[in-house]
């Protein structure tokens, strides 16, 4: 039974929908970074109400060319927009011999047809089409879903007698429904919404509202909707009509917000209203889309919020300002089902890992100024979210963090973010102080050759792969030994030992890399040898797993590092990595090599394609391995570095992870793990100087090792430094307040007083 809300006081019904607002988004604020494309502004239809349409003779041409269309997406993704809003009149072609004649020149058969074209331009400059055209055929729908990643009509009213919609036919309440059910058979991401004041009564917007979430119960397609309210302008038949009352437009959110779906997000333009905090009081959770570059061409006298102060108002009331993209993360999540295959590399380009747009341009790998602050941090006291309250009580009564709340922390936004990061830097003070630790070490990959196809793999060259960076090499053993005693005699107590599957190899070829090693270099400790290698090379000799672990123990093997695992999630795996060992594969190689008494460390590639959920279940299965051995020493994330890898240029993949989610996934790995493993690594060859003294605030203490010659990260298209001196270690360390401490892999301190770093000039640094 419908409640009849218009019978409701003003107070109860803000009151409500505030309440059901804060239950179901938080203090989550959105808007969408957009550009404006105005693609024609002639109209069979006549609003009582538009400046928007425009006689033919009001403009120089019927349509944007193409060239306006490139020029505009190119200056809007240089501003940082995402959405290219094309908003046009309906079919002019049908009322104008002018727009018929230009498309006729053009070579279009229609207006969809030119405006498919116009999307696609738009595309290819990494803009995310939005498009707005009006009521639609199926087959128009369908021909346009090809590009745009989400469309709009607006319901306006469900009354069809309403003066200033005389003269408009495509107005009609019916044939607006009927274009949003079509949408809903075809699996289009749809906004939709009500423009209140045209002489429109309460009951017509509520029969509207109804009429919307019935399609939204039908089809799921409607992610959003507006609640506008009309503003008078001058020329128009409506000059001279009153706009809404506040308390009338508050009153209209408020129902819409109390009447809608809950997973239906809900929007008021922030430049229509004098005070946007209202618009929050009422329900809304969206701010809709806000331009940097272009006006808004349908309320050109009322120019857009400045985002940076609409930011700072809207976090002075408790709430916090997220840029999204034009199709909303629950969409993302189901592209199979709301977003056509083509367009998926293009959301790739621009969302983070819960479906959001990035929010700074940071990536890994690459020079990055961090943002001033990081992170919001609520002007006035917030009500701590009571997951987080739950997750510090199961850790201050000695339990693990539960899967359930651990999700919940790595999907924090807004002012949550730093709540996590609190509670992960005290675990980290209670844990190992304020020490930051390192180890010298050299990085020696024997090849770059592999037999398996990893697809986020940069670094290694199947003989034929001469496109990618650099030349197939494979060290011969002198080489590698070479190697080793120059690293010893710069100060190294560890090399690292990896590298591809080499077609050649059998079991023996570790065997004879560590006989030699430990041989010629007793003294250093060879830390070597991935999951995938250690298997491979036990199926090569037909070794029993943890007899050929005991024989590379024997040859003078110490540690494992915990590459190969990438994400520990079989649906992942098979998208990076699918001919790569399984998950129980390479919990059974640690799981093996600890009961051996050789030890291991955790690795983490995130930031490729992976979700929250993924990252949660790798924590979690490595989390009860490490419980059962205790033969874990560090946890290492590592942030997928995009630029040269396959599966992003397949456009499979994101663009590595955004800050917050870097920062996170180590704030987790401190969370999970406690009384685990004691120890996490910052790889400042992928997050920087900056990122890395950053991070050793956010639960971190370890700084990894010098490396001396990293090549996987730098094959990837890093550009951070293939090397770092203790000196440079020590500033890192000195911008998180923290002293240094030279470790060995086992993390027992190094006394370093007589310790020199020879001449480095050759070597190359890391990027300051």
């Amino acid at each position: 039974m419908q409640i009849n809300l218009t019978r409701w006081s003003t107070q109860k019904l803000l009151s409500e929908s505030s309440k059901l607002r804060d239950a179901t988004f938080g203090t989550l604020v959105t808007y969408s970074p957009k550009a404006f494309f105005p693609f024609t502004m002639l109209c069979r239809d006549s609003c009582g109400y538009c400046t928007f349409a425009k006689a033919p003779a009001r403009l120089q041409r019927a349509y944007m060319t193409a060239a306006e269309v490139i020029d505009l997406a190119r200056s809007a993704h240089d501003q940082g927009a995402i959405e290219a809003l094309f908003t046009l009149g309906e079919r002019p072609e049908d009322r104008y011999t002018r727009a018929r004649a230009e498309l006729d020149e053009l070579g279009f058969a229609s207006t969809v047809d030119y405006l498919h074209t116009a999307a696609k331009l738009a595309l290819q400059e990494h803009m995310l089409p939005h498009i707005n055209a009006g009521t639609l055929s199926t087959e128009d729908l369908a021909k346009l879903r090809s590009v745009a990643v989400s469309m709009g009509i607006m319901l306006e009213s469900i009354n069809d007698a309403l003066p200033c919609h005389r003269l408009a036919p495509d107005k009609k309440p019916q044939l607006r429904i009927q274009t949003l059910r079509d949408a809903g058979e075809l699996g289009i991401a749809m906004t939709t919404g009500l423009l209140i004041g045209i002489g429109d009564t309460e009951e017509d917007r509520l029969l509207g509202l109804h009429a919307i979430r019935e399609i939204a119960e039908d089809y799921g397609n409607i992610q959003e909707v507006i609640i506008q309210n009309f503003t008078p302008k001058p020329t128009t038949q409506m000059a001279n009509v009153p706009p809404p009352s506040r308390e009338e437009f508050l009153r209209a959110i408020a129902m819409a917000r109390l009447v809608l779906p809950e997973s239906v997000s809900l929007q008021a333009p922030p430049n229509l209203s004098e005070a946007p905090t209202e618009l929050l009081a009422a329900g809304i959770n969206d701010l809709g889309g806000i331009s940097r570059v272009t006006p808004d061409h349908v309320n050109p006298e009322k120019p857009w919020p400045n985002i940076e102060q609409l930011s700072k108002t809207i976090q002075d009331h408790g709430f916090a300002l997220v840029p999204r993209l034009p199709i909303y993360p629950n969409y993302i999540h189901e592209s199979d089902r709301w977003v056509d295959p083509a367009l998926v590399p293009a959301i790739n380009y621009h969302r983070d890992q819960l479906g959001f747009a990035r929010e700074h341009l940071w990536f890994s790998g690459e020079p990055s100024i961090l943002p001033t602050p990081v992170f919001p941090t609520a002007s006035h006291a917030t009500d701590t979210p009571g997951w987080l309250h739950e997750l510090q009580d199961e850790l201050d009564a000695g339990r693990e963090a539960p899967v359930e709340l651990l999700t919940m922390a790595g999907s924090a936004k807004g002012f949550d973010i730093m709540g996590v990061i609190e509670l992960a830097d005290e675990l980290r003070k209670k844990t190992v102080g304020e020490v930051v630790t390192y180890v010298a070490n050299r990085n020696i990959n024997y090849t770059n050759i592999c037999t398996f196809k990893c697809r986020f793999c940069a670094f290694s060259k199947g003989p034929l792969s001469l496109n990618l960076r650099g030349t197939p090499y494979l060290l011969s053993m002198d080489e590698i030994l070479a190697k080793v005693g120059d690293a010893q005699e710069r100060g190294a107590t560890e090399v690292c030992l990896q590298g591809g599957i080499h077609p050649t190899f059998d079991g023996e070829y570790y065997l004879n890399v560590a006989k030699a090693i430990h041989t010629h270099f007793p003294a250093i400790h060879l830390h070597g040898f991935s999951a995938l290698e250690v298997l491979t090379g036990a199926r090569r000799l037909n070794l029993e797993l943890k007899d050929y672990l005991r024989e590379l123990s024997d040859a003078g093997l110490k540690s494992l590092p915990g590459t190969a695992a990438e994400i520990l999630s079989d649906p992942v795996r098979a998208i990076l990595c699918p001919d790569k060992l399984s998950t129980a594969e390479w919990l059974e190689v640690h799981a093996t090599a600890h009961e051996v008494g050789l030890r291991s460390n955790v690795t983490i590639m995130f930031g490729s394609v992976e979700d929250i959920g993924d990252v949660i279940e790798h924590l979690d299965v490595t989390r009860k391995l490490g419980r059962q051995t205790h033969g874990f020493t560090e946890f290492v994330p590592l942030p997928f570095v995009h630029m040269a890898t396959p599966v992003f240029r397949l456009g499979k993949a994101r663009r590595g992870p955004t800050l917050r989610e870097a920062v996170l996934v180590h704030a987790l790995g401190r969370i999970a793990y406690h009384g685990v493993i004691d120890n996490i690594q910052v790889s400042w060859v992928k997050l920087g100087v900056e990122g890395a003294a950053f991070l050793l605030g956010c639960g971190a203490n370890d700084l990894g090792g010098t490396l001396m010659e990293e090549s996987i990260s730098h094959a990837a298209g890093a550009t951070h430094g293939t090397f770092l001196t203790p000196e440079q270690f020590g500033e890192v360390a000195g911008k998180a307040g923290r002293t240094l401490q030279q470790r060995t892999t086992f993390y027992e301190p190094v006394v370093t007083d007589e310790y020199q770093y020879p001449d480095t000039r050759h070597v190359q640094r890391v990027a300051q």
